[in-house]
């Protein structure tokens, strides 16, 4: 009988499925889950760094950075472009989740992380098209966003849950 790589290897690296999720480790949605989070996060990373880059420069003048309505269209257009992508990121998840543990939702630390996100990144986007907040108004929404993004990201590391790896 020859030995396979799985059975040499329990590593996710080597294509070990988690506990408990069995056939919804190979699910077409669980790759697109993932791919968007990694679109969703650099998008409003990119958008964070205009929004720090703009406070930087609101404060004192550096003639190499961009001007200040330059970033602030940068960060806003970065969440209009990661917002749609964030959203994808939690219903493809609770389309997995459902799959891999057989409940769409669970109150996961990751999940309400991720939703905590969700909603402030939806509130600067209704303050900006709503209220007309700009500038340094809605760069606090981005930073705490970014911050929410944080513990999204490595909260698995603190919390413990179904997303603890």
């Amino acid at each position: 009988m020859k030995a396979s790589a799985s059975d040499l290897c329990q590593s996710p690296v080597c294509g070990a499925q988690p506990p408990g999720a069995g056939a919804a480790a190979k699910h077409l949605a669980g790759s697109v889950h993932v791919a968007s989070a990694v679109v969703a996060y650099g998008t409003l990373t990119i958008g964070f760094g205009a929004v720090i880059l703009y406070l930087i420069k609101n404060k004192r003048e550096f003639r190499w950075l961009p001007d200040l309505a330059v970033l602030d269209t940068i960060s806003y257009r970065a969440v209009v472009i990661g917002f749609p992508f964030l959203t994808l990121v939690i219903l493809l998840g609770t389309l997995w989740a459902d799959i891999a543990w057989g409940r769409y939702w669970g109150w996961d630390p990751k999940e309400t992380a991720s939703l905590v996100t969700w909603l402030i990144y939806a509130a600067y986007i209704h303050a900006r098209v709503m209220r007309g907040w700009r500038d340094a108004r809605s760069a606090l929404l981005l930073i705490i966003g970014f911050a929410t993004i944080l513990l999204t990201f490595f909260g698995n590391y603190i919390f413990s849950g179904m997303h603890a790896y």
